[in-house]
């Protein structure tokens, strides 16, 4: 990868994996409008990685508590936080789940299916205007229920699709649930600790047991990442507390709508 190369994809991916639209679509754009060969499944997982410390930094009081939250739980205190993480953990499960059947199937390359990355990038931007539209904003994360963490575990499992985007149907899950803007986010971001996590642990596994080695250039990206996802945090955490998501839906529909012509002409 050239120098250019692996800045773009950064950056790309630390702004797309945290703002809701859509990631996947991002780095399979990228590198047909710049000509560039295809950057490869074990660089979009080293940059995942790179967003994964971008929201534990940018959240480590969230992650903070929950983890003291958890331990308590071996001590057999249930807190608001323990209880949070265990709404997590549980919520994570469907995603698990659905991954290991989309693997077992052979459905693991649908990220390069442009029709797939297209065609979910403007169901689900409409899904999220619907949900911002007609969800109330009368609830916080400190209000989760079980019930509520699974159907948006539910809906992560869903983001395995490529071009739905991980924290676009998260949030609109839970705006279909009543929760703020900001806790919507909050919440999604929070949820994705242990499936970022998880996913880049299985996919760098099989790409060294299958003879890939960890290149300089993938560290180059998550580090890159890392900066860029913080500052998508950031932004996204200050815009939702001012507006709403119609922003996102309207680039979903163009990005969709692009990717649809690139495709069939």
């Amino acid at each position: 990868m050239t120098i250019e190369q692996i800045i773009v994809i950064a950056v790309v991916q630390g702004i797309t994996e945290f703002l809701p639209i859509s990631s996947s679509g991002h780095l399979i754009l990228v590198p047909n409008l710049m000509h560039w060969p295809d950057q490869g499944q074990f660089v979009d997982v080293m940059v995942h990685v790179g967003t994964l410390f971008a929201i534990l930094i940018y959240f480590w009081r969230d992650v903070w508590r929950i983890t003291l939250g958890a331990l308590e739980l071996f001590k057999g205190r249930v807190t608001q936080e323990g209880r949070l993480a265990i709404y997590i953990i549980l919520a994570t499960i469907p995603a698990i789940a659905f991954g290991l059947f989309l693997k077992k199937f052979g459905f693991g390359d649908l990220e390069r299916n442009v029709a797939v990355v297209a065609w979910n990038t403007i169901l689900y931007g409409l899904l999220m205007l619907v949900a911002d539209m007609v969800g109330p904003q009368e609830r916080t994360v400190e209000k989760m229920t079980l019930g509520s963490a699974l159907i948006i575990g539910v809906a992560q499992a869903l983001a395995l699709i490529p071009g739905t985007s991980r924290s676009g149907v998260t949030m609109t899950a839970a705006r279909f649930l009543g929760f703020t803007r900001p806790d919507s986010a909050r919440f999604s971001f929070l949820l994705g600790i242990p499936a970022i996590a998880g996913a880049g642990v299985l996919t760098v596994g099989d790409a060294l047991a299958s003879g890939d080695t960890i290149t300089m250039d993938a560290v180059y990206c998550a580090v890159l990442t890392f900066f860029a996802g913080l500052a998508a945090i950031a932004f996204l955490m200050a815009l939702v507390r001012r507006m709403s998501l119609l922003p996102f839906v309207l680039y979903r529909m163009v990005l969709g709508g692009f990717l649809l012509v690139m495709l069939y002409t």
